[in-house]
């Protein structure tokens, strides 16, 4: 769920920050999930990624479409690899205060689609999408009810 689910439109977009666009139910594994898990979890999902976090949350990795694809590419079996093998270690994220004008500069410079948004100790505390940003600045655009001001 994201805040920006529970705005009423008129907010000023560029003043809001990461944690407005964040998905706050995140799916995340550990580093010895299977690959074949983080592979159904991605497409059933809709994601093109899952982090890998430790058992107190700490953003450890991320695992994409594309290191599943590499994976295949160079003849491993999915089931039998497991996410640290493959993982990106030490993700692009951001903090859950980043400013949207920031998000937005990494989202683009970067070519991702997703990033982990993290606390000031790397915990894991959501994921922000470029589709995130989008319904947030179309919400914040919208008119409040009359019966708002």
């Amino acid at each position: 769920m994201r805040q920006t689910d529970y705005m009423t439109g008129g907010e000023d977009f560029q003043h809001m920050l990461a944690a407005h666009f964040m998905q706050t139910r995140v799916y995340y594994y550990p580093v010895n999930a299977k690959g074949d898990k983080l592979a159904t979890t991605i497409t059933m999902g809709g994601f093109g990624s899952v982090p890998i976090v430790d058992q107190d949350k700490k953003l450890l990795g991320i695992v994409s479409e594309f290191d599943l694809l590499t994976a295949i590419i160079g003849g491993k079996e999915l089931k039998n690899i497991v996410a640290g093998e493959i993982m990106s270690r030490k993700p692009h994220t951001v903090f859950d205060y980043t400013p949207c004008e920031e998000v937005i500069a990494l989202l683009q410079e970067k070519y991702l689609i997703r990033v982990p948004v993290v606390n000031k100790d790397n915990t894991l505390v959501g994921i922000l999408s470029r589709t995130d940003i989008l319904h947030g600045y179309l919400k914040s655009k919208e008119h409040p009810p009359s019966w708002w001001s």
